[in-house]
C-alpha cells in the first residue's frame, strides 16, 4: 500500500497548525495569536502565544483594549512572536523560519530580525494598513527577511484571529 500526497499534511500545514494550537492557549478575549519557530531542517524549536509575563496573573492585569494605558493590555502583554523567541533556550535562531497566525507588529519584527530568523509565514494580515505593520514590512524587507502568506487548505484547524 503506497501513501498518497493527499494522505498527509505539508510542512506549512503542520507548523501553522502548531501555531494555531499555541494561539488557543492565550487568554486574550480579543485576539489569540500563536507562533512556531522551526529550524532549517523542519524541527520545532519553540512556540509562543500572546499573554502576560510569568508571574503576572491573568486575573490581576487588564485584557481590555480601550481606556487609559495603565488600564488596558498593551503595556502588559507579550506578543506570541516575542514569547516564542524568549522561550527558546537552545542557542541561535539564525536561519530559522517562524509561523505566525497574525502578521507581526513593528516591535516583534525587530526581535525577529535581531535573532536571525530569515523567513516568516503568516496566516492573517488584518492590520496591514496600520503604521505598525507598514513599518514592520519596511524593516523585514530591508533586513532580507522573506514573508509569505499561508494559503489555508482547510485540512487543519480554522484560525480564529
Amino acid at each position: 500500500m503506497s501513501v498518497k500526497r493527499e494522505d498527509y499534511i505539508s510542512w506549512d500545514e503542520y507548523f501553522m497548525g502548531v501555531a494555531a494550537l499555541s494561539a488557543m492557549r492565550s487568554k486574550d478575549p480579543g485576539t489569540q495569536v500563536g507562533a512556531c519557530i522551526v529550524s532549517p531542517t523542519n524541527k520545532i524549536l519553540s512556540m509562543g502565544y500572546n499573554g502576560f509575563p510569568i508571574g503576572c496573573s491573568d486575573d490581576d492585569f487588564p485584557w481590555n483594549r480601550e481606556g487609559e494605558p495603565l488600564n488596558n493590555k498593551y503595556f502588559y502583554s507579550t506578543h506570541s512572536e516575542l514569547n516564542a523567541i524568549l522561550n527558546y533556550r537552545g542557542g541561535s535562531l539564525e536561519g530559522c523560519k517562524m509561523y505566525v497566525t497574525l502578521f507581526p507588529c513593528n516591535e516583534c519584527a525587530k526581535a525577529i530580525i535581531q535573532c536571525g530568523i530569515k523567513e516568516l509565514v503568516y496566516a492573517c494580515d488584518k492590520y496591514k494598513d496600520t503604521d505598525s505593520v507598514v513599518a514592520s514590512k519596511k524593516m523585514l524587507d530591508a533586513a532580507g527577511v522573506k514573508y509569505t502568506y499561508y494559503n489555508p487548505t482547510g485540512r487543519i484547524i480554522e484560525l480564529n484571529v
